[in-house]
C-alpha cells in the first residue's frame, strides 16, 4: 500500500470509527441517555467545515447521533465534499446534506445551530468568530488558532455572543486523563513543579519547494482565505500546508497541541507563561517546509516549568513514552503514552498506578449546547487558546532566533533557570541528532530568542518584533476582527 493511499485510508477509517466514540463507555452504538432526544424535530442542525482528514471524524459523530444531523457539508474541494455528502447520507437514512464551497452561505442559513471547524489552522479563528457572530454555537479543531491574537478574539466572541464553543482536545473528556490529572493535583506524586510534553512522531521530507498547481477541484482564492496570496510551493497540497507557516505551526502545532495542553492542565496554570525559550531545527533533508522537526521548548510559570520536545526523527522512547506527557512530582512521577492511559510510578521506577478510559468529547460539546452552560464544557474556547497559544510563543522564539553551533548552544542553556535540568534536556536532543546522523560538527541549530512575556496583556515585554507575531496580516475580505471588534 502506498504512503499516499495509507493516509487515505486513515482518513476514510476515521469517519467510519467517530460514531463509536461514544460506545467505548457504553458498548453501544449510541448513547442511550438523556441528553439524546429520539425525536427528529429536536435534531440539533449541523454544518461541518473542512472534512477531508479530522473533519471525517466530526461529520462520522453528528451523523452517528439521534439528536443531531448534518445539513451542510462545507469544503473548498468540491471532490472531498461531495464524496462526504453521499458518505453522510447513507448515515443518516438518505437524509442528504447540502453541499457548498464557502462557510458564508452556510451562515446564511438561521436553521443551522452549530458550526464544526476542521479547517487548515489559518481558517480556525476566522470560522469560528464569523459563525459566532451568525449566532452559531461552535466545535473548532486544535490548535484553535493560527496565532495568539486570534484564540483571544474567539473568547472574545463567545462570551459577548453567549456562545458554546468547545476546542477539539478530546483527551479533556477522557476518564482516564482525567483521573491521572486529579491524582497529580492530589498530590499523589508529590508537588508537581514540572510537566513534559512530548510529540516523537518521525515526519519525512515533503518534497521539494517548487511552484506547483492546486487541485482543479479546489477553489484556491477560498482555501487561502485569511493566508497571502501566493504559489503553491509544496508538492502535495492537503495536510503538508502544516510545515509551512502562512497556513500551519509545524508538529508543535498540529499533533504536539494536545500534548501542550495536556501538560499546562497537568500544572495546574491557567495563563500563558512568563517567559519562554525554543531552539532546534528543521535536520535530515531539505524539503518546502518551514517549521522545525525537531525542537525543544521551555516555558517558565514563577516556580513551574512546562518542557516540550518535538521529534520528526526517528527516535527512542524517553519513560515509556513518545506521543504523551510526564509530569514529575518530588515523590514520583506520571507518564500518559495516548489521549487516554497511562501509569504512575514513585521515585525507584515502581508502578503504583493505573489509568485508562475514554469518553464522547463531541457528546459533551452537545450537553454544553442544550444546558447553554460554558462550565458544561470539558474544553471550553478559553483552555484551546492559553494552550494553543503556548505553541505559538514557542514559535515565536525559534523564529526570531540565530544559528549557533552545538558547543554555543550548550553555553546559553547552561544559564537557563528551569524547573527542569535543561542541559539533560539538551544532551539527549543532541543525541538524538547523531543517532539520526546529523554532523553536529558542521550544523548550526537554532537558538531562539528568550523572550519574557506578560500574561495579563498577552504581550511580550519590550520586544516588538515579537508582538508583531502575535498576529499576522489579513487579506480582505478574511480578516480576523481587531479587540473589541468581535
Amino acid at each position: 500500500m502506498s504512503k499516499r493511499t495509507r493516509r487515505q485510508f486513515l482518513e476514510d477509517s476515521m469517519f467510519a470509527a467517530a460514531a463509536a466514540v461514544t460506545a467505548t463507555s457504553t458498548g453501544q452504538l449510541f448513547a442511550e441517555d438523556d441528553d439524546q432526544s429520539s425525536s427528529p424535530n429536536e435534531r440539533l442542525s449541523v454544518a461541518v467545515v473542512g472534512v477531508k482528514g479530522r473533519g471525517g471524524s466530526h461529520l462520522g459523530a453528528f451523523s452517528g447521533r439521534k439528536d443531531t444531523q448534518v445539513n451542510y457539508i462545507c469544503d473548498v474541494d468540491s471532490e472531498v465534499g461531495m464524496k462526504r455528502v453521499k458518505e453522510v447520507a447513507k448515515r443518516q437514512g438518505g437524509r442528504e446534506p447540502k453541499y457548498v464551497k464557502d462557510i458564508r452561505e452556510v451562515l446564511e442559513d438561521k436553521s443551522v445551530d452549530i458550526v464544526s471547524i476542521a479547517t487548515p489552522n489559518h481558517w480556525h479563528a476566522l470560522g469560528a468568530i464569523w459563525s459566532i457572530q451568525a449566532g452559531k454555537d461552535v466545535y473548532v479543531e486544535k490548535p484553535v488558532s493560527h496565532n495568539v491574537s486570534e484564540g483571544r478574539r474567539i473568547v472574545e466572541a463567545a462570551r459577548k455572543h453567549k456562545k458554546i464553543c468547545q476546542t477539539g482536545t478530546q483527551s479533556r473528556s477522557n476518564s482516564g486523563m482525567i483521573n491521572a490529572i486529579k491524582a497529580v493535583h492530589d498530590g499523589d506524586i508529590g508537588e508537581c513543579k514540572l510537566a513534559r510534553g512530548l510529540c516523537y512522531k518521525p515526519r519525512g521530507s515533503i518534497g521539494p519547494r517548487g511552484n506547483y498547481m492546486p487541485p482543479e477541484t479546489v477553489d484556491y482564492n477560498l482555501w487561502l482565505g485569511p493566508a497571502p496570496l501566493a504559489a503553491v510551493t509544496r508538492e502535495r497540497f492537503h495536510y503538508d500546508w502544516h510545515w509551512q507557516w502562512p497556513y500551519g505551526n509545524g508538529d508543535l502545532g498540529n499533533q504536539g497541541i494536545h500534548q501542550m495542553d495536556l501538560a499546562r492542565w497537568g500544572l495546574g496554570v491557567t495563563t500563558l507563561s512568563d517567559s519562554v525559550l525554543s531552539y532546534g531545527g528543521r535536520f535530515g533533508y531539505e524539503d518546502a517546509g518551514d517549521s522545525a522537526n525537531t525542537q525543544v521548548v521551555i516555558h517558565n510559570f514563577g516556580d513551574k516549568s512546562l518542557v516540550f520536545e518535538v521529534r520528526g526523527l526517528s527516535t527512542k522512547d524517553y519513560k515509556r513514552s513518545k506521543v504523551g506527557v510526564i509530569y514529575e512530582g518530588d515523590k514520583g512521577y506520571v507518564v500518559m503514552t495516548s489521549y487516554h492511559s497511562g501509569a504512575a510510578f514513585d521515585r525507584d521506577g515502581n508502578k503504583v498506578n493505573e489509568f485508562k478510559g475514554q469518553a464522547d468529547h463531541f457528546g459533551n460539546f452537545i450537553k454544553a449546547v442544550r444546558s447553554r452552560k460554558i462550565e458544561d464544557l470539558n474544553a471550553d474556547i478559553e483552555e484551546g487558546h492559553l494552550s494553543s497559544a503556548l505553541c505559538h510563543t514557542g514559535n515565536i522564539s525559534y523564529r526570531l532566533g540565530s544559528p549557533v553551533d552545538a558547543k554555543d548552544l550548550e553555553k546559553n542553556i547552561a544559564m537557563i533557570k528551569t524547573s527542569d535540568n535543561a542541559q539533560e534536556t539538551l544532551e539527549r536532543t543532541l543525541a538524538h541528532l547523531k543517532d539520526n546522523k546529523v554532523d553536529l560538527s558542521s550544523t548550526k541549530i537554532t537558538l531562539g530568542e528568550q523572550l519574557q512575556f506578560d500574561p495579563s496583556a498577552e504581550t511580550f515585554v519590550d520586544n516588538e518584533a515579537a508582538d508583531k507575531m502575535l498576529t499576522r496580516e489579513y487579506r480582505k475580505p478574511f480578516i480576523v476582527p481587531d479587540k473589541g471588534d468581535v
